[in-house]
């Protein structure tokens, strides 16, 4: 079998296998193969090589031999005490126990980060871990600071929180005893185009303007509260305020922001405080670049230049600041940035959070009637998570971070958590390693910080890249022929001079055995790529790279690239193959095994509908898509899936609640207004459900520009009021009389009709018939008249005939 098939034979088993044996690393024992001609470049092939610096060894034959696995190097017959073999090492400089609560009487001994301050000595390419704790303490102080657009279309909104004061401090209070109150106000820069600047708009930009036709002239921003328990002093402050007009839609509200965020002695932010810059608006804002429209071509210098009056000075001379800039400068501050904005812009701001660590979005209602709750939600949402930044990250070091949040579960490749009660504690396991080492023996420091936390952990690292035995320097050692330095058991030759004691001149070949700068019988001398000189390869230079190795065999420019990048950039090109840096994988490094992108918003991997590889998803799932699989028209409905999350985020209430996987499964964000009303977006899908209590559950379904899922649901159901009994009764019995004479009066009026008719009948029939005039014949008169004279004459002439 080829060298090149053993490699690839050898190689593909262990491709993702972390802990793979180092002799299979290539194919070939990796210390031996690695080329390594002096102690140094021993130990940055891989952390498990060794150095044998012992001078005369039966089973090294060779320079490279030297470095070896220690296993190997004693079988071969070097004694412990002469292997070089420096290991990683960490030392806990400051632990200080967590608080459990932030009303103590000192607020700068509260600790919210475990352990502080820790010394790392690593040696390049073996990572070397350590756990962080972090914990959001209760009744943490707190200074808010509310910053308000008073351009014209906020004017209703100022008239609403005339008492926002005193409101705001009775809910804050529920949620800590310690708060302050800061005021501040915005609306642009008072130049052309953004504000209007002809001399009769100079002392009332609004002349003229038919609703309202006073107010003061435009300003950039002006502080005008610095924060204070006194709740009085905030309201009379913006009961004072009046609002003012500009030209254009845009604000100049990050100018504002940035003020507020760097005149830390002036606003009066404390140390040991959270930090809550409240922004509100009703428009969208100025971003970088737009103040050259004004001619403002110098950019922002992120500095305070608040005047004597503590207005900001420089807002007619510098352009406004970048997205950037403000995420450093809040970070710097540990400032929360809580955008209150109105539903139309909502989008907009959101996507601003994305590039602005630490910075919340709540929709804000026409006339900001629901400021107060908008704050607590924004609060309450940023207590609920804890997300690990680093500061000064040296670039040759990586770091990977796996999370386990209140679930008890590890994250790999997360470096935040969600969903966390006031109190709660959860930790950051940090692994850290060295690619290289760096050009002078120094040490790095990197901070590794929580979002809008004043607590840091400071990280020192120290390079183990140095040989004990380098320390034993013998110049012009006998050893040596007296032609070198003898140290770590091998001659480096003076030049001039070659060979493993520096017995041969350059350029003198009597003495060489070409056989020996041979890899193989078939193979080029010297690969192709050097001299063979008293018995070994010299090896050319090259343009790209550096030629090593024995036999000139290896180079460090060969390595397979990505996008044109040697390695991908996350790697060292170590004898034609890439050595990755800690957290990717793969022939060139081009594969992470981070997976917090594959984490969807429902807390699931790829939401269970595919894999995530070399750190994003493949669907699995017939029919699923999307960055994270999240789109499946042919998975059951949207409504469907999402309603459990309504009922557990909600109301603590329906089936995640009850197995208590919520806080794991849903991801979403969900808004909460008082009405849903339209929403003509095509892609927004109205979901209806019934509750358990015969209340109907109304939220819609959506997503944003970037694909994310948003959930906007109704603050409560809808229930009918709960009837009187009394009531109820008299309905009913109220019901059945009212049916029953409902239908007596239809069957009287049946009856009336029905008699009608056969009335009418009988008269028609009547009236058409025609008779002839006749006596009955069995009739008889009633009257019977009888004469007795009559009676007797009859007597008479009977009697006489009988005479006769």
């Amino acid at each position: 079998m080829s060298r090149r098939r053993a490699i690839a034979a050898c190689l593909l088993p262990c491709v993702f296998v972390l802990c793979c044996p180092l002799h299979c690393v290539k194919g070939l024992n990796v210390c031996t193969s690695g080329s390594a001609t002096s102690c140094e470049e021993c130990l940055l092939i891989h952390p498990r090589c060794a150095w044998c610096s012992k001078e005369e060894v039966e089973g090294i034959k060779s320079i490279t031999s030297r470095c070896d696995h220690v296993e190997n190097l004693l079988r071969k017959g070097c004694t412990k005490g002469f292997i070089e073999n420096p290991t990683g090492s960490l030392r806990i400089v400051k632990d200080l126990p967590l608080s459990s609560k932030g009303s103590s009487t000192s607020h700068a001994d509260v600790i919210q980060i475990i352990p502080q301050n820790i010394s790392l000595s690593l040696r390049p390419g073996a990572p070397t871990s350590f756990r962080v704790q972090v914990r959001q303490v209760e009744d943490y102080p707190v200074d808010l600071y509310y910053l308000m657009d008073l351009s014209l279309s906020m004017k209703d909104d100022l008239d609403n929180i005339r008492n926002l004061g005193t409101k705001l401090t009775e809910e804050m209070k529920k949620l800590t005893s310690n708060f302050r109150l800061g005021f501040g106000s915005f609306v642009d820069k008072n130049i052309s185009p953004f504000s209007y600047k002809a001399p009769r708009y100079q002392n009332n930009p609004c002349i003229g303007y038919k609703y309202f036709p006073n107010c003061l002239p435009s300003f950039g921003f002006r502080h005008l509260l610095s924060l204070t328990d006194k709740v009085d002093s905030f309201n009379q402050e913006v009961q004072k305020q009046k609002v003012s007009r500009n030209r254009d839609a845009p604000e100049g509200g990050f100018d504002a922001i940035l003020q507020a965020a760097v005149c830390k002695e002036k606003i009066g932010w404390r140390k040991e405080a959270s930090h809550l810059l409240v922004f509100t608006t009703d428009d969208v804002p100025h971003l970088a670049l737009d103040g050259k429209l004004g001619g403002l071509v110098q950019p922002h210098d992120g500095q305070c230049h608040l005047n004597e009056v503590n207005e900001y000075s420089a807002s007619s001379e510098m352009d406004y600041p970048s997205l950037a800039l403000l995420g450093e400068k809040l970070a710097e501050n540990n400032i929360y940035l809580i955008f209150a904005v109105t539903k139309s812009h909502y989008m907009l701001y959101k996507n601003f959070t994305a590039l602005i660590p630490g910075t919340t979005v709540e929709i804000l209602d026409q006339d900001s009637k629901n400021i107060i709750q908008l704050i607590i939600n924004a609060y309450n949402s940023i207590r609920s998570k804890v997300e690990v930044t680093v500061w000064d990250h040296p670039e040759d070091l990586s770091l990977a971070f796996t999370a386990t949040c209140q679930d008890g579960l590890s994250h790999p490749g997360l470096r935040k958590c969600e969903d966390l009660k006031i109190g709660d504690t959860v930790s950051f396991d940090v692994s850290v390693q060295a690619s290289s080492c760096p050009a002078s023996d120094t040490k790095h420091t990197f901070i590794l910080k929580p979002v809008g936390f004043r607590d840091t952990l400071e990280v020192t690292v120290a390079y183990n890249c140095s040989c004990g035995c380098a320390a034993e320097v013998e110049p012009n050692s006998a050893k040596c022929g007296s032609n070198g330095t003898y140290a770590c058991g091998l001659c480096k030759c003076d030049a001039g001079y070659l060979g493993a004691k520096c017995e041969c001149r350059e350029g003198d070949n009597a003495n060489t055995y070409q056989s020996m700068c041979r890899e193989a019988e078939e193979k080029p001398l010297c690969s192709s790529r050097g001299e063979c000189s008293c018995n070994q390869c010299v090896c050319y230079e090259s343009d790209f790279g550096k030629i090593s190795g024995p036999f000139c065999e290896c180079d460090d420019f060969s390595c397979p690239r990505y996008k044109g990048v040697l390695c991908s950039g996350h790697g060292e090109c170590v004898c034609g193959e890439c050595k990755c840096h800690a957290g990717f994988i793969g022939d060139n490094c081009n594969c992470s095994t981070e997976t917090d992108r594959c984490i969807s918003g429902d807390g699931q991997m790829c939401s269970g509908k595919g894999s995530c590889v070399c750190g994003s998803c493949q669907c699995t799932h017939p029919g699923a898509f999307g960055e994270t699989c999240e789109k499946c028209p042919t998975c059951p409905d949207a409504c469907t899936s999402k309603r459990d999350c309504i009922e557990c985020r909600l109301f603590n209430s329906g089936r995640l609640a009850d197995n208590h996987t919520c806080q794991k499964l849903c991801k979403d964000e969900i808004i909460t207004v008082d009405d849903l009303g339209t929403d003509d977006q095509d892609s927004t899908v109205l979901c209806i459900y019934k509750t358990d209590s015969d209340c109907v559950m109304r939220f819609t379904y959506s997503e944003d520009v970037s694909g994310k899922s948003v959930l906007t649901a109704l603050k409560e159901p809808e229930c009918g009021s709960s009837p009187d009994a009394l009531t109820v009764l008299l309905a009913v019995v109220g019901s059945i009389l009212l049916v029953g004479f409902a239908l007596l009066a239809v069957w009287k009026l049946i009856i009336t009709i029905h008699d009608r008719r056969e009335f009418a009948k009988f008269q028609s029939e009547r009236s058409r018939a025609r008779y002839e005039m006749a006596s009955n014949p069995l009739y008889r008169q009633p009257i019977s008249t009888h004469s007795l004279d009559m009676v007797f004459n009859l007597l008479n002439k009977t009697h006489n005939g009988a005479v006769d």
